[in-house]
């Protein structure tokens, strides 16, 4: 699990919760209160904002009420299968781990495979339900970053589609 997570207060704005994400190259933070966690606001969050209303002001949007207050979690005695198995059945890419109702850090399905690398093929199949499962609700822009293996260097990381190739960051900034 990743123990040093990005949060925010409920009442901070998009504006500051984009200017953090981007800041650190994050697709999501913890919005938090006391070590106790509210929800988590995502990037698609703040862009299907921005989307539906682009003339709204960041800066009057509370983290609160964008992010997504249903969320799955998970103990920290918990195992990798047991990760992998919440995430398929509430189709999260990431669970907050809390102890005593306190956050701990996150699982991502990229601390998955960096524990375990040949959980590859089971953590792609769970990107793609997670894919086919958001395309049904419409909730997912087909060119917006994805995670998985990058075409020029095979990392596990952020895809963004570059003339026709999925790279990651690093591969993506070395061509420009």
């Amino acid at each position: 699990m990743t123990r040093n997570f990005a949060s925010v207060l409920p009442e901070d704005n998009l504006h500051k919760c984009a200017k953090i994400m981007a800041k650190q190259r994050i697709n999501s933070i913890l919005v938090t209160k006391e070590e106790r966690l509210l929800g988590i606001l995502t990037s698609r969050d703040i862009l299907w904002v921005v989307s539906k209303k682009p003339d709204i002001d960041m800066r009057k949007i509370r983290s609160i009420d964008v992010a997504k207050k249903k969320l799955a979690v998970i103990k920290p005695s918990a195992d990798i299968s047991e990760a992998l198995e919440k995430m398929r059945q509430s189709n999260y890419r990431r669970l907050p781990v809390l102890s005593k109702n306190r956050v701990l850090g996150v699982v991502t399905m990229k601390d998955i495979l960096a524990v375990e690398p040949g959980l590859y093929g089971e953590v792609r199949h769970l990107i793609d339900g997670i894919k086919e499962e958001s395309r049904k609700l419409g909730n997912v822009e087909e060119d917006w970053p994805f995670e998985g293996i990058c075409e020029n260097c095979g990392s596990f990381s952020e895809l963004l589609k570059v003339e026709g190739n999925l790279l990651c960051m690093d591969c993506r900034e070395e061509m420009y």
